[in-house]
């Protein structure tokens, strides 16, 4: 089921589903059969392409989700800490992937969600001195050794983090089984959550349902906009492309869990 959900969703993609229309328009005119129809979906392919690729469809998109959680403002040095956040003893940072290229340092290898929601942990990790950091992840393949959480904690490393605050969890295979698992280890202490803002809403209906108590902490902001008139806001390109993808994709991900019951 884990494999099948994974395959679905990445052929429910934007660029996919386009490529998909495409190519079976194409086949259908060269073919001969039903012609019309291979026009008509060449047509919808090219369509949805130009669509979702807009920016502004994708700010459309996307900044609904970014904007259900605020970020955790700007921590003074020597100003008392927001109260939810000093309650927290624990940091849980959720991975978002990275790359298996020899030779370059962990802080290369993260993709850039994954880097924007390790900063956000270290951020906070410093006005928490106490506090352990949790990092998540599992490797890129099953016969992959170095998890996710591995290179997490290599480029955290890297960034002064002592090792002794750093706990790996990279068993789980996706969100709803980190958070499961995050209820199991922690009981009902509290923990400041981080991960993509975009991913937030669907990570804390998780978050509720398995009765985690977590505090949002988003990151890696992908929706936003300029705040003058730009004609380079107002055309296709992978950006836009980027953001429906990420939009759609939380979505789909959202209607998957509450149909299970999950959110």
């Amino acid at each position: 089921m884990f494999e099948l959900k994974k395959a679905l969703t990445y052929l429910l993609m934007p660029l996919q589903l386009s490529l998909l229309l495409m190519l079976v328009g194409l086949a259908l005119v060269w073919l001969g059969r039903k012609a019309w129809l291979g026009r008509v979906l060449l047509t919808a392919g090219v369509l949805l392409l130009l669509i979702l690729s807009h920016k502004q469809v994708g700010l459309a998109l996307l900044r609904p989700l970014e904007a259900r959680y605020a970020a955790i403002p700007e921590l003074q040095p020597g100003a008392p800490l927001p109260a939810e956040l000093a309650a927290c003893r624990t940091i849980v940072i959720l991975g978002g992937g990275h790359a298996s290229t020899p030779g370059l340092p962990a802080t290369n290898r993260l993709s850039t969600s994954a880097a924007s929601r390790l900063m956000e942990g270290v951020r906070l990790a410093h006005a928490l001195p106490d506090a352990q950091l949790i990092l998540t992840g599992p490797g890129l393949t099953p016969a992959n050794e170095e998890t996710h959480g591995a290179v997490l904690a290599q480029a955290a490393q890297a960034l002064g983090v002592s090792p002794a605050r750093l706990w790996l969890l990279t068993s789980p295979r996706d969100t709803e089984e980190e958070i499961n698992a995050l209820r199991e280890q922690l009981g009902d202490a509290p923990v400041a959550l981080v991960t993509s803002a975009w991913h937030m809403p669907r990570t804390m209906a998780y978050a509720r349902k398995a009765g985690l108590n977590a505090l949002p902490c988003p990151a890696d902001f992908t929706a936003r906009a300029n705040a003058d008139f730009r004609w380079s806001d107002w055309n296709c390109d992978l950006t836009g492309l980027e953001r429906s993808t990420k939009g759609i994709y939380e979505r789909l991900g959202l209607l998957w869990a509450r149909l299970r019951g999950k959110a």
